[in-house]
């Protein structure tokens, strides 16, 4: 993907299924995989003509890349309300009171079938592990006062407090004993009798108790994350500051979830969404890009060691003099590597060197050039993916901004401006969506392509004519959204012209999310439409090539204002 001769013509590739770009494709084909919806995507766009989407520039229904939501995104409110009603499921289930129900639930881990099931399969086991005792093990006297087990000090049976076990202590020692345990951290939700050998646990009724205001609220906290983080369907969004959970439904084909913070992620990895790149080779390549490999890399392919200190040095201009750095001052011949006093005119002067020249020819040098020339093309082409990949995540953090800005600003300014109701202008808000999510999963294509096999040189070719597709029609819908529209946030009154620019835009936001649908499609499914043989596995129709050299000419985008530099350089 160094030029555009790279690039594959439509016509040249055999392995795009019939219908691939024109959204065609069965939905059960990628039945396991597949949230998106295909349905509003035109069959019969023969060219960059968008009068298709008149009819359905108003519909704001379908934001770009939106799918069968698989999971919930939770507030505190739905969070201690889903808490609430699993205590009390429980409580009325086993017949036992909430405060034990959410020891209990608390115990294991928060689900509901397991507490049911450990339970009728043998109650008095669960009782025993979970410290729920039936009965006091110590039986007060009919005394006036009894002895804390704590302070040993004789206090009145009216200040005397025992958990179920009926171990005696004091209002002040339980007071201590509860406040340093919360303050310890979430330990405290597993909290016992202070005696040694006492297993009954203590609910949240004495906390409340006994408990200071402010130690109170760290444990409801506590409980409150024990449902998060104790769950396995349900996790923390990682945005920093965020305070809403997911609940994943398991199954869904996707691990992709996007926060109402706006904040997108994978169920999987916690790292960012990620989709169509699994999260084996997501973690692979940041370990990739913060690896001191790369650094070692660089030195083995631009530098040369000192033949006396063994000091690496770089060489980026000048003649094959070199001289090292205080200490050693060894002066040498770059390309030979030996001293600089056996070197002169009869060598070469300062810019050659025959004696290199000769032992090259014998042999001498082709172990050593050869791991410089393998580290330097390794470099080369880490460079390339990476610089690509980090464009597209610069590009993307400013159409963020952007997005903000236009539903900030520009929604209410051109509204005023053309006299039409921001419900009405809604099509430029779903472009700048379309645009965030596409460059989020072109910055992932060029992950992807790092570790696509060398020997693949089908896939590869078919990876890039699709890749190259879907770049071509974003850069054109960023240029569109970000440039076009400039003169119509200027404009003194209503235009006549901004009809077509509705019309335009809404086009270009259909056929770039079309692209991207199918290249997505074709990564998760690992490009199976190409053979070992660089076949199709189906014979590619002349309308699927007319339609993709429509639209995506040479699979390269230029630079456009805000957008990537992804075009080569």
């Amino acid at each position: 993907m160094d030029s555009e001769d790279d690039m594959m013509d439509a016509n040249d590739v055999e392995s795009v299924d019939d219908g691939f770009f024109s959204g065609e494709i069965e939905d059960d084909d990628y039945s396991d995989g597949d949230y998106y919806d295909n349905d509003d995507v035109d069959d019969d766009d023969d060219g960059p003509d968008y009068d298709f989407m008149a009819e359905a520039v108003d519909d704001t229904d379908d934001l770009s890349f939106r799918f069968q939501q698989s999971y919930t995104v939770l507030k505190e409110e739905d969070i201690l309300n889903r808490q609430e009603d699993d205590v009390t499921r429980v409580s009325t289930v086993l017949s036992i009171t909430r405060v034990a129900a959410s020891i209990l639930l608390r115990h294991y881990n928060w689900s509901v079938s397991k507490v049911h099931d450990a339970w009728f399969a043998d109650e008095d086991a669960v009782r025993k592990s979970v410290g729920l005792l039936d009965k006091q093990v110590v039986q007060f006297s009919n005394a006036r006062e009894l002895t804390c087990g704590i302070c040993f000090e004789s206090i009145p049976c009216d200040k005397i407090i025992s958990a179920a076990c009926g171990h005696p202590f004091c209002n002040t020692c339980w007071s201590g004993y509860i406040s340093t345990t919360i303050n310890d951290g979430p330990g405290c939700l597993m909290l016992r009798c202070p005696d040694p050998s006492c297993r009954a646990a203590v609910g949240q009724d004495m906390i409340n108790l006994l408990a200071p205001g402010g130690d109170k609220e760290k444990y409801s906290r506590y409980l409150l994350r024990s449902y998060i983080e104790d769950n396995r369907k349900t996790k923390w969004c990682p945005a920093p500051g965020c305070e809403y959970a997911i609940d994943f439904a398991a199954g869904s084909g996707s691990f992709d979830v996007s926060c109402l913070c706006s904040h997108s992620f994978c169920w999987n990895c916690a790292e960012e969404a990620h989709r169509p790149v699994d999260c084996g080779t997501v973690t692979k390549w940041i370990l990739k890009n913060s690896a001191e490999s790369e650094n070692m890399n660089w030195i083995l392919a631009n530098s040369k060691p000192c033949p006396k200190c063994k000091r690496p040095i770089e060489k980026n201009q000048g003649c094959m003099h070199i001289t090292c750095t205080p200490p050693c001052k060894f002066e040498f011949c770059w390309l030979c590597l030996g001293a600089w006093s056996d070197h002169g005119e009869r060598t070469g002067g300062f810019y050659a060197c025959n004696r290199y020249e000769a032992a090259k020819q014998e042999g001498a040098y082709d172990e050593s050039e050869r791991r410089r020339e393998m580290a330097k093309n390794s470099l080369e082409r880490y460079t390339h993916y990476y610089e690509r990949w980090a464009s597209n995540q610069l590009s993307r953090q400013k159409a963020l901004v952007d997005l903000h800005q236009m539903q900030t600003v520009h929604l209410e300014k051109l509204s005023d401006i053309h006299c039409t109701p921001e419900s009405q202008l809604k099509f430029i808000a779903e472009a700048w969506l379309q645009i965030v999510e596409c460059r989020r999963v072109l910055k992932w294509t060029y992950a992807y392509g790092f570790y696509l096999h060398e020997h693949e040189h089908a896939k590869r070719q078919f990876f890039e004519y699709l890749q190259g597709e879907a770049e071509s029609g974003l850069e054109r819908l960023h240029q569109c959204a970000e440039k076009e529209l400039q003169q119509f946030l200027a404009a003194d009154g209503p235009s006549k012209e901004f009809d077509e620019f509705r019309t335009k835009l809404a086009g270009l936001t259909s056929v770039t999310k079309n692209y991207f649908e199918n290249l997505v499609r074709a990564l998760e499914n690992g490009l199976a439409d190409v053979d070992s043989h660089g076949a199709c596995s189906k014979t590619t129709s002349s309308k699927n090539a007319s339609v993709s050299k429509g639209k995506g000419g040479k699979g390269k985008g230029g630079k456009t204002g805000g957008s990537s530099k992804n075009g080569d350089d």
